[in-house]
């Protein structure tokens, strides 16, 4: 009398069915990954000519005379770089600041209360990243040309530096910057656990020393990683700049758009190096500081 094969043993596959699936599923990851190759080169590869040619010691960008530095040098010495330079600074330290301020009080209604009319702010908080910099800019410049405010300059002196700022170019950059920070700062806020609020509020501290020594310290990553991704979008935007700028006032993002009409040169390979540099370490800065903030340790005196 024959035994009959358990019932695991009827159900196990072929080994040449495993075979095929562990050289399909090979291949598979093998074409994905090299799609994400080439996508990547696709993507980077531009940039990276870019860099190569900022150090060009010939004038024409199709001939390749050699490597130097000396681009750097005539940038250091330019007197309109330096103006566009302190412009663009001027502007991303004041809309930053006040971005900051507003987005995360902003981030704290959104998170921490619920109010009439709530989801059309959380649609209107997104609005201007969701809506191209091109119809934003010319919604600005109506609003600007209409109401009369903004192209006004503001005169400061810095460093010896006489600026002369429109109000127009800093409202811009708060109107899109508010939302970059709030959304930053707001995630930070979902991460958060209020039980710690709540002990705060057990050992009988009150609503400002609660958001002083708890909820404060652990937002702060937040805040400053909201901050520096406004600064940095401050300093590379262009499109808002140029339609809310008005004639005679150059950014540094306006002043290379102007160079680039006249021809493309190793000068402006350097200029855009320089700016690519600045921007990749700000945004590292703070992705560290976003992720450095988890865990971090609370203050918990609160007398």
């Amino acid at each position: 009398m024959s035994s009959s094969p358990s019932a695991p043993e009827a159900k196990q596959r072929p080994p040449h069915r495993d075979l095929r699936g562990a050289l399909r599923a090979h291949l598979g990851g093998m074409l994905l990954s090299s799609h994400a190759v080439l996508l990547y080169i696709f993507l980077y590869l531009p940039i990276v000519v870019l860099v190569v040619f900022s150090f060009n010691d010939s004038r024409f960008l199709a001939k390749w005379g050699g490597a130097t530095f000396r681009w750097y040098g005539e940038l250091a010495g330019d007197t309109q770089v330096a103006y566009a330079l302190w412009n663009s600074l001027f502007i991303a330290v004041l809309s930053t600041f006040i971005s900051t301020v507003i987005g995360t009080l902003a981030a704290m209604a959104m998170e921490r209360y619920r109010f009439h009319g709530q989801l059309a702010m959380d649609a209107l908080l997104y609005l201007p990243i969701i809506i191209p910099d091109i119809a934003m800019a010319i919604m600005l410049l109506i609003w600007f040309n209409l109401s009369g405010v903004g192209f006004t300059p503001w005169k400061v002196e810095l460093f010896g530096l006489r600026l002369a700022v429109p109000y127009s170019v800093i409202i811009g950059h708060v109107s899109f910057n508010i939302s970059f920070v709030a959304i930053v700062v707001r995630a930070r806020l979902a991460d958060m656990d209020r039980a710690l609020e709540e002990a705060a509020q057990d050992l009988y501290a009150n609503s400002w020393q609660t958001f002083r020594r708890v909820l404060l310290p652990m937002m702060m990553p937040g805040i400053v990683a909201g901050a520096l991704l406004a600064f940095t979008l401050s300093m590379d935007d262009f499109v808002i700049t140029f339609f809310t700028s008005g004639a005679g006032f150059n950014t540094l993002t306006v002043y290379v758009f102007g160079l680039v009409k006249k021809g493309v040169t190793p000068k402006i390979n350097a200029i855009s190096t320089l700016m690519v540099v600045f921007s990749l370490a700000l945004v590292g800065l703070a992705r560290l500081l976003q992720k450095g903030g988890e865990g971090a340790p609370v203050d918990v005196d609160l007398f």
